[in-house]
């Protein structure tokens, strides 16, 4: 399950305009990227079928989760038909995970001197008590920017291990996380 940290999508300036960064509808942290399936070898499966269109109900019902109506369609399309036939029973499942979670204060954590990963990981861990340190990934940019956090579960939703491309930056990595303007 990934969760991208929204200021650092909306630092972007052909993004400033959309309802995710406008700041109309508040200022979002963390939203639901999208539930991606995995291979146990080789390419991680993507475009599975053509799958239906997203009905504008399902849409405004998850855009509190993932504030662009393209990237639930988006997630959808490259990745939920590889679990699903059902749009509304992907998007249940990745609402039931997204709800159970619960997001550290990265404003706060983002004004910690000499911040890491491992800083993040910490907070992400107090927050959500029943995970364990190797199930939770964090992608940066090449630079060290927050991206995203990234939930490691099994095929029956429990959390797992991460793999190594999903675990992202080692602990001891510098992070830096973009608050906004």
């Amino acid at each position: 399950l990934a969760a991208s940290w929204s200021p650092e999508f909306c630092r972007r300036p052909r993004d400033a305009g959309t309802m995710q960064c406008s700041g109309r509808n508040g200022r979002f942290g963390f939203v639901l990227h999208g539930l991606w399936p995995q291979a146990a070898k080789g390419a991680d499966p993507q475009w599975c079928a053509a799958g239906p269109r997203l009905s504008p109900e399902l849409l405004r019902k998850h855009l509190c989760m993932t504030p662009v109506p393209w990237l639930l369609e988006h997630e959808w399309l490259k990745h939920g038909t590889c679990m699903t036939r059902d749009p509304a029973k992907y998007l249940k499942v990745s609402g039931i995970l997204w709800r159970s979670l619960r997001w550290p204060d990265a404003d706060r954590l983002s004004r910690k001197v000499d911040l890491t990963a491992g800083d993040l990981r910490s907070e992400f861990l107090l927050a959500n008590p029943s995970f364990r340190r190797e199930q939770v990934g964090i992608s940066t940019s090449r630079t060290g920017w927050l991206r995203e956090v990234r939930i490691c579960y099994d095929r029956r939703f429990r959390p797992t291990r991460c793999d190594r491309q999903e675990f992202g930056a080692a602990d001891a990595t510098p992070l830096r996380i973009w608050r906004g303007l």
